[in-house]
């Protein structure tokens, strides 16, 4: 009897104790610990995205700092959104080691980004920046280099990476071979104006800025084609890149172009980018043809396709319960930071694709300028 009362007191803590880890561990996956996120920059339209996050009712990921050096403005988003004013800093060095945040989101100038990554990579945080990744190659290919000797993710947000049509159409064109090889892509991307819809003075400001937004259109819209055909393509690399922009409002936007046509040329196939500030609406809206059929995205949800095989054209609704698609960036951020899913080389987010867009826009804006198609060297 006496032995075994002994044996208990022994080994009964450690049961305790392993007992209790266990109902911790059942209690708080690691999965479920939300991720420590600062702002960098809150001049960009859609930092309400974030700023509204836990308003909604969402935990993956907790705000822990904002910085940007207007206060004024920063205080006044910060009482919109119900945000604790002890969380703004003007200094981003001082933010980053005081609060010491696990990853950061950039919501100033693209210009700006490469502030922010190189805060960031030193310390290891990870960084989502708004599309494009950069204003200009040499960025682009800093930050590459920052990302791989820090070992951070660096991911680029689109509007187009949450589209359920996005990720079906990639599926339709190179997991099911739907409409055989790819020959013409034609993307139409953009809106009335930034001025026309009415963007915040605060965001007009840079976004007409030809060193802070690196162009106007095509930068800001000629993007999201690059990054696309990129993802679809999977890897191919253009032969070469023609652009022509224009100027159909100089009154408004007399610093930087309001349409851009850009046409990326690969061995097999052609990419048509059609980026402006003059739409009569607002529209991202992409077709894929190939030898066998075509792939036409409306918008988010809405496709029409049709091959030899089919009987004429089909329409198709697609929703994230059709496709695995993250339709919350922040998500996807988050549980790429906590290892649950991987970016793909190519991925839409991913940093190789959009070194990539920004070499496509470089090269286009060069062309542009110069009168002259622009080859790429291998």
């Amino acid at each position: 009897m006496k032995g075994n009362v002994r044996i208990l007191r022994i080994y009964l803590p450690c049961v305790v104790l392993w007992l209790f880890s266990m109902v911790k561990t059942e209690a708080q996956p690691a999965g479920d610990v939300p991720i420590r996120l600062a702002v960098a920059g809150v001049t960009h339209g859609h930092v309400s995205w974030i700023l509204d996050r836990e308003n909604k009712g969402k935990t993956d990921i907790v705000l822990v700092a904002i910085y940007e050096p207007d206060r004024d403005l920063a205080s006044r988003l910060a009482r919109q959104y119900h945000i604790s004013e002890d969380l703004l800093y003007t200094d981003l060095d001082k933010m980053l080691d005081a609060v010491k945040p696990e990853a950061l989101v950039a919501f100033g100038s693209i210009y700006e980004h490469m502030k922010a990554v190189e805060a960031c990579a030193p310390r290891g945080i990870h960084v989502m920046v708004e599309k494009p990744l950069a204003t200009n190659l040499a960025h682009a290919m800093k930050m590459e280099e920052l990302a791989r000797k820090h070992h951070i993710y660096i991911l680029t947000n689109y509007e187009t990476s949450w589209y359920p049509t996005t990720e079906k159409t990639y599926q339709l064109v190179n997991d099911s071979n739907y409409i055989g090889k790819v020959r013409k892509v034609i993307f139409h991307d953009g809106h009335e104006g930034p001025k026309e819809i009415g963007v915040s003075k605060e965001f007009l400001h840079w976004l007409t800025d030809p060193v802070q937004n690196g162009g106007g259109a095509l930068i800001d819209f000629g993007c999201y084609g690059a990054n696309l055909m990129t993802y679809l393509m999977q890897d191919e690399e253009p032969v070469s890149v023609t652009a022509v922009t224009r100027q159909f409002k100089p009154a408004v936007y007399p610093e930087v172009d309001d349409d851009a046509t850009i046409v990326v040329d690969y061995p097999s196939a052609q990419c048509i980018i059609q980026a402006s500030w003059n739409w009569p609406f607002g529209r991202k809206d992409m077709e894929v043809y190939g030898e066998s059929g075509y792939v036409i995205s409306a918008n988010n949800t809405l496709m029409r396709v049709r091959n030899i095989q089919s009987k004429g054209e089909h329409t198709m609704q697609i929703t994230s319960r059709d496709v695995q698609v993250y339709e919350d960036p922040f998500s996807y951020f988050a549980d790429v930071i906590k290892g649950l899913i991987q970016i793909p080389k190519m991925g839409l987010y991913s940093l190789e694709n959009n070194v990539r867009v920004v070499r496509i826009l470089d090269a286009a804006r060069e062309s542009a300028q110069s009168g002259k198609t622009i080859h790429f060297m291998k």
